[in-house]
């Protein structure tokens, strides 16, 4: 818990001292099996193609919002009410353009250069290609 700048910018000083891999999410949206070769590269694994074609499956959005073991609705209410707001909603990239005035984007754009001012870390917050294909 805590600011999300904290907790993105402790970790991403951490890339110095440990072996770290770091994914985001759009690169996920747009190309699934791409980043999850780097997953299975980073553990010094190989895996055949069914392998990773069925893990691309099992962690899409769609399949994890469906999935009770990912999704948290088996957590409590008092936890976590999903009347109000399910865990995971869209699972679109850049939707957040659908609910940010000019104005509001433009007061984000300015906290986040502000607080993440002294780090190379770089975000993209569209797909770069659209159809998820490279």
């Amino acid at each position: 818990m805590g600011p999300w700048y904290d907790h993105v910018k402790g970790w991403w000083k951490e890339k110095d001292k440990h072996r770290i891999l770091y994914l985001f999410y759009e690169d996920m949206k747009e190309n699934p099996e791409h980043e999850i070769q780097k997953i299975i590269e980073f553990m010094g694994k190989k895996l055949d193609k069914e392998t990773v074609h069925r893990i691309v499956q099992h962690t899409s959005f769609e399949s994890m919002k469906e999935n009770p073991v990912t999704n948290y609705t088996t957590v409590s209410s008092a936890i976590m009410d999903h009347s109000i707001s399910p865990f995971m909603r869209k699972g679109t990239v850049g939707d957040w353009k659908n609910y940010f005035t000019v104005a509001q984007n433009e007061r984000f754009d300015a906290d986040y250069q502000r607080k993440m001012a002294n780090t190379s870390l770089t975000f993209h917050t569209e797909l770069l290609r659209e159809g998820g294909k490279i």
